[in-house]
């Protein structure tokens, strides 16, 4: 029964200390906070390009409709390139 308790405490402090190495870096997770201020930075601006386009109608509103989605796209591949630099940083080289 002891060997037991101790088997299973010894497994207990292994998997933590394997979860603990899995966990992310103070610098990988700031570099992923940058990249979600980057995503709700571009969500505000295209947000008011859409409410700008939804004032005017025509070819005025579609031009704003196509810059609103530009500016999300944008965002999102400058967050998401932002994010995988970031998972990059905690990655031991092999």
């Amino acid at each position: 029964m002891k060997s037991f308790i101790k088997g299973a405490m010894i497994a207990s402090v292994a998997a933590l200390g394997l979860s603990l190495a899995a966990c992310d870096s103070k610098q990988e997770n700031a570099a992923e906070d940058q990249a979600d201020a980057v995503r709700k930075m571009t969500d505000a601006t295209a947000d008011a390009i859409d409410a700008a386009a939804n004032a005017t109608s025509g070819a005025t509103e579609q031009k704003l409709e196509n810059k609103a989605d530009a500016v999300r796209k944008a965002g999102e591949d400058k967050a998401d390139k932002m994010e995988d630099q970031a998972d990059k940083m905690d990655k031991a080289p092999g």
